[in-house]
């Protein structure tokens, strides 16, 4: 290995890459881009969900279980519908996402003791949304009726009404959220969108810029050159290498400081572990080069292989639990998982070393092994 031809060629790529505007952009500019429209456009919090109610009964028991829904963060009050038929062009045009339907005799069978039954309709096209709102009329509807068994029961046994409601409910559930306990979907996303786009840029950048020196002709200067391989690969990618990484920097720093994410980890075991990863990526982008020969397909080939296991395969959206075992063990064969579990461990439960070593040792594994890879697939002897 000669240190100056590695430093050669890493400057010759990097004003390659500072002075392609294409190449300027995707290295500096679409990674934050990404960040921004992510974070910003993507929210898993069920929140202010639009409704409206048809209240046959309008009584003062209606309207004060109508109002235990305006009075909730989760709901957005539309107003009232004139019959249960109008409900359908709202629900249809997306103007609500719910609707309650009280019937008539509400009050009365309130008074009387009687069950009441209430009409819940849910937008279903969005399932895991759907299936939050049903939580949300679920608990709302069980105070409700913890109150109205505690007042009667008041009322029947002459006892205090807090006495009543602990009678009434003698279990008392009390919930503490570990890591997020503000439960703001954005804390765990942020974190997860480092890896996202960690794993969608170096690997473009890497791909591209070798398979652009086949397609311009100018990779036949190194192989007729004394350059070694393992020369011309570090050189290479060295450049990609610490974009990615600066990258990352800049990727940390905004989910810090703009979504507020809390960072709980050891600052230097999150840092060699970026580093790992990036190198994870950059080595998948330099073995789809050695295997296509035009830039397009580099393109193609580089979607496929970096979107789908960043977005299916790594726990961002849904639990890996939740997969079938045959895609769970597609997300252990991917460096994606890993790493996400090394974000997460970081930013909002605060382990390191101790907790995560195994997810940093894949990751060690798999970067030597990818660049491995791309060193036997290269060869000065183009085929012909």
């Amino acid at each position: 290995m000669n240190g100056k031809r590695i430093v050669a060629l890493a400057w010759k790529e990097w004003r390659e890459i500072v002075r392609d505007r294409l190449f300027f952009a995707l290295a500096f500019i679409v990674p934050t881009m990404l960040m921004l429209l992510f974070g910003f456009g993507l929210s898993l919090d069920v929140e202010h969900l639009p409704f409206a109610v048809v209240d046959y009964d309008r009584s003062a028991a209606s309207r004060d279980y109508t109002y235990r829904f305006i009075s909730s963060r989760y709901f957005d009050f539309k107003g009232y519908a004139g019959d249960a038929r109008a409900l359908d062009s709202l629900l249809a045009d997306n103007r609500i996402r719910m609707a309650l339907v009280i019937p008539p005799r509400f009050d009365e069978h309130l008074a009387r003791g009687e069950p009441a039954p209430v009409q819940v309709l849910i937008d279903g096209t969005f399932p895991m949304r759907a299936q939050t709102t049903q939580g949300y009329v679920v608990a709302i509807n069980s105070a409700v009726s913890l109150d109205n068994m505690a007042r009667a029961l008041s009322a029947g046994r002459g006892i205090p009404l807090d006495e009543a409601r602990r009678r009434v409910q003698p279990v008392k559930l009390e919930v503490r959220y570990l890591y997020n306990q503000s439960v703001k979907s954005i804390w765990s996303l942020a974190p997860k969108l480092i890896m996202l786009i960690m794993m969608l840029s170096p690997p473009f950048l890497t791909a591209l810029g070798v398979v652009r020196e086949k397609e311009s002709g100018s990779i036949f200067n190194i192989y007729s050159s004394t350059v070694s391989p393992g020369e011309f690969l570090l050189g290479k990618l060295a450049p990609y290498v610490f974009i990615s990484i600066a990258n990352a920097m800049v990727l940390w720093a905004l989910a810090v400081w703009l979504y507020d994410a809390p960072f709980k980890g050891d600052p230097f075991f999150f840092a060699f572990a970026t580093l790992l990863y990036v190198i994870c990526t950059t080595g998948i982008g330099l073995v789809i080069s050695m295997l296509v020969q035009t830039q397009v397909a580099a393109m193609i080939v580089a979607s496929i292989v970096s979107i789908i296991p960043a977005v299916l395969y790594s726990g961002m959206l849904l639990p890996l639990t939740s997969l079938s075992p045959g895609a769970s063990a597609i997300a252990h064969s991917l460096p994606t998982m890993y790493y996400t579990n090394i974000v997460v461990g970081s930013f909002l439960k605060g382990v390191s070393w101790s907790a995560l070593w195994p997810d940093v040792l894949v990751l060690a594994a798999y970067a030597g092994s990818l660049f491995g890879l791309g060193y036997l697939l290269f060869s000065k002897r183009p085929k012909s």
